[in-house]
């Protein structure tokens, strides 16, 4: 029986890597980034402000969702999607805690 690797990790070491990996392109960061502007959900405009054919966002949309970055809500035929602010500052907590512990048991006269 094949052993999932990725159970040996701490549940947080799991968390930080699937955000990471959602956030690891910058039409991701860019699509964040404009629906952070906004104080609603946003239908098409995410297509119009990007230089990404339409199914190109879509993929990338479907990223962000999966690692429950953003939400989405269908309405009609086309969907609409906001920010997952609770999941958002899990990451970011995530994010300095671990920045936080490798630089402070880095040594000062590090490589």
């Amino acid at each position: 029986m094949a052993l999932n690797k990725k159970a040996k990790f701490a549940t947080d070491q799991n968390r930080l890597a699937s955000y990471a990996r959602a956030i690891a392109h910058p039409a991701r960061v860019a699509i964040l980034q404009t629906l952070g502007e906004k104080t609603s959900c946003i239908c098409g405009e995410i297509v119009e402000v990007m230089p990404l054919a339409q199914s190109t966002v879509s993929q990338h949309l479907k990223e962000l969702k999966d690692a429950g970055l953003i939400k989405g809500e269908i309405e009609g035929p086309r969907s609409c999607y906001c920010l997952h602010y609770e999941n958002l500052k899990e990451m970011a907590g995530l994010l300095q805690g671990f920045f936080d512990e490798i630089t402070e048991t880095a040594p000062h006269d590090a490589c």
